[in-house]
C-alpha cells in the first residue's frame, strides 16, 4: 500500500451524504495473492445502509433538476480523476482483488469509459411526440429519472462494474447508494473520493460497506424509498435478490451467472482463434461472468487447435500481480480454488482428461494453474456449472446444428464466442445461439458502446449504449386536451 501515491485514495470509512462514516466494528481487506492484511475497514450495517439511502432520497430533487450538461460537466471530472489516478487505482485494485497489474489498469479505463459515454449519453435522453387521436388533443412522452437506485455489485471487477452501474444513473439524474463486496471494498471507497473532488453534491453518490450481506440487502431491495435496484453476482443469489425486490415492485437489472460456449469451426484461422480463446478464458484467472467455459472444436481441426492452444497456455505465467510479466494472479480464496479443483477433479472422475494443469500451484494457497482438460463431454460438471477459474475444457463436435444445440443446452445465456470465415455461417450461429451478446472471430466484447448483458437466467437489462440509459428512465405519457378554440 506503501507504494500508492496518493495515499488519501485509501479509505476504510463508508461514504454517506458527502462524509466519511466510522463504525466500532471492522474487517480485514487482505492481499489474495499473500493472504496478507492490507487494511482494516469499519463495518457499516443496516443502519448505515438506510441513512445512505435516506442521503439519497434527500439529493434526488437537486440532481435530477441539473441540466444534463451540469450533470455532464461534474461526470467529465470524475472520469478525468479516474485517468489521471489510474495508476493508483490500479494498484488498489491489484492489492484487494489480485488480478495484473496491467489488467487492473485496463479495468480502471474500461470503468471510467462509461462515466466518459454516458456524462454525455445523458444530453440525449430523447421523448416523443405522437400524433393525437384528434384535433383537440396532443401526445407527449418524455424521460424522467427512476430515483433513488440501488446496487450490490462483485469482486471480480471491483471498479467497473460499480462505474458502469452508477455512470448510467447519475447521468438519468438518479442518485445512487452501492454495497461493494467485502472482499473488495477499496476500489468502491477510492471511487467515492474521486467522485468528492470532482465535485459531485453530497447524498449523490453513497457506498455502503459491510459483513452485513443479508440485512443491508433487503434494505437495498425493500425500501420504499428506492426506485430501482441493480446487481451483478450469481443466478442464485439474483434470484433471490429479485423475490425481495417483488414486496415493493422495484424497477430491477440483473447481470447474473454465465456458461459461455467458445467454437472453433473447421474453416476458423486457429492462430487467431487461439489468441481470442485465451483472452477470454483466463483474463482475471477465468474469474469473469462473460469468461470462455466451454471450448467446442469441430473434429477436423481438433487436433491442430489444440496442440496450439495447449502450447500457448503453457506460456502463461501464474504470480502475484504486482509482479512484471504475470498473465494470471489468484483467485480470490481458497474457497474459490477448492470449487474449482472438486470441478476439475469430478471430470476427471467421469473420463475428462488432464491435457495441462489440473492443481493448485505451488505460487501460494489462492493460485491455481492454468488447465486444460481433453476428452470432455457436454454432461461433465466443468461443462453443465460456471467453472469461475482457469480452466479450459474441450469438446468435439461434428456438425454446425449439433453444437448450435449444445452451446444452447443451458439455464445461462450471457455470452458466447465463434470463430468461422463463413459469411454464411456467420449469420446461422450468430442468429442461432440464445445469448444476449456474441463475440464473432473475437474473444473481447466488452466496451461502453455496447449493450452488455444476457437472457434466460443470465439476467435482464442492459448495461452500457443508449439502451443501457432507459433502465435508468421511467416513460411518462403526457395527453394535453381542450386545444380547439
Amino acid at each position: 500500500m506503501h507504494e500508492i501515491q496518493d495515499s488519501q485514495l485509501i479509505k476504510t470509512f463508508s461514504y454517506i451524504d458527502g462524509s466519511w462514516h466510522s463504525s466500532e466494528s471492522y474487517f480485514n481487506v487482505t492481499n489474495p495473492a499473500t493472504d496478507e492484511v492490507l487494511v482494516k475497514v469499519c463495518n457499516a450495517g443496516i443502519v448505515e445502509t438506510e441513512l445512505a439511502v435516506k442521503a439519497a432520497k434527500t439529493a434526488l430533487k437537486s440532481w435530477s433538476a441539473k441540466s444534463a450538461n451540469e450533470r455532464a460537466s461534474l461526470m467529465r471530472n470524475w472520469f478525468n480523476l479516474m485517468i489521471q489516478h489510474q495508476d493508483d487505482l490500479a494498484r488498489i485494485l491489484t492489492l484487494e482483488q489480485g488480478k495484473p497489474f496491467v489488467e487492473a489498469k485496463g479495468e480502471i479505463a474500461y470503468g471510467a469509459a462509461f462515466v466518459d459515454w454516458f456524462a454525455e449519453e445523458g444530453k440525449r435522453v430523447y421523448g416523443d411526440v405522437i400524433p393525437g387521436p384528434s384535433g383537440d388533443k396532443r401526445v407527449i412522452v418524455v424521460k424522467q429519472p427512476v430515483g433513488v437506485v440501488a446496487s450490490i455489485t462483485p469482486w471480480n471487477f471491483p471498479n467497473a462494474m460499480i462505474a458502469r452501474k452508477a455512470a448510467a444513473a447519475l447521468a438519468a439524474g438518479c442518485t445512487f447508494v452501492v454495497r461493494p463486496a467485502t472482499q473488495t471494498p477499496l476500489s468502491a471507497l477510492a471511487m467515492a473520493e474521486l467522485a468528492e473532488r470532482a465535485g459531485i453534491p453530497a447524498g449523490v453518490f453513497n457506498v455502503v460497506v459491510g459483513e452485513d450481506a443479508s440485512g443491508m440487502g433487503k434494505v437495498l431491495t425493500q425500501h420504499p424509498d428506492i426506485a430501482k435496484f441493480t446487481f451483478t453476482g450469481s443466478t442464485k443469489i439474483g434470484k433471490l435478490l429479485i423475490g425481495q425486490c417483488a414486496t415493493t415492485v422495484k424497477k430491477v437489472s440483473m447481470e447474473l451467472g454465465g456458461n459461455a460456449p467458445f467454437i472453433v469451426f473447421d474453416d476458423a484461422d486457429i492462430d487467431a482463434a487461439v489468441e481470442g480463446a485465451i483472452a477470454s478464458k483466463y483474463r482475471n484467472a477465468g474469474q469473469t461472468c462473460v469468461c470462455t467455459n466451454r471450448i467446442f472444436v469441430q473434429n477436423k481441426v481438433l487436433d491442430l487447435f489444440t496442440e496450439k492452444f495447449s502450447a500457448a497456455v503453457a506460456k502463461l505465467s501464474l504470480g502475484n500481480g504486482l509482479t512484471d510479466g504475470v498473465n494470471i494472479g489468484p483467485m480470490i480464496s481458497t474457497t474459490a480454488v477448492d470449487g474449482v479443483n472438486k470441478l476439475v477433479a469430478d471430470s476427471v472422475a467421469q473420463g475428462a482428461k488432464v491435457l495441462l494443469g489440473g492443481q493448485r500451484d505451488s505460487a501460494g494457497d489462492n493460485f491455481y494453474q492454468a488447465t486444460i482438460l481433453t476428452n470432455v463431454s457436454n454432461d461433465m460438471p466443468v461443462a453443465r456449472n460456471e467453472i469461475f477459474g482457469p480452466v479450459s475444457p474441450i469438446i468435439a463436435f461434428d456438425d454446425e446444428d449439433q453444437v448450435i444445440a449444445m452451446a444452447n443446452d443451458t439455464e445461462y445465456g450471457l455470452a458466447a464466442y465463434f470463430y468461422s470465415r463463413d459469411i454464411g455461417r456467420v449469420w446461422r450461429v450468430a442468429e442461432g445461439l440464445e445469448y444476449g451478446m456474441v463475440g464473432i472471430n473475437e474473444g473481447i466484447i466488452s466496451n461502453a458502446a455496447a449493450p452488455f448483458g444476457g437472457v434466460k437466467e443470465s439476467g435482464s437489462g442492459r448495461e452500457g449504449s443508449k439502451y443501457g440509459l432507459d433502465d435508468y428512465l421511467e416513460i411518462k405519457y403526457l395527453c394535453m386536451g381542450g386545444l380547439n378554440k
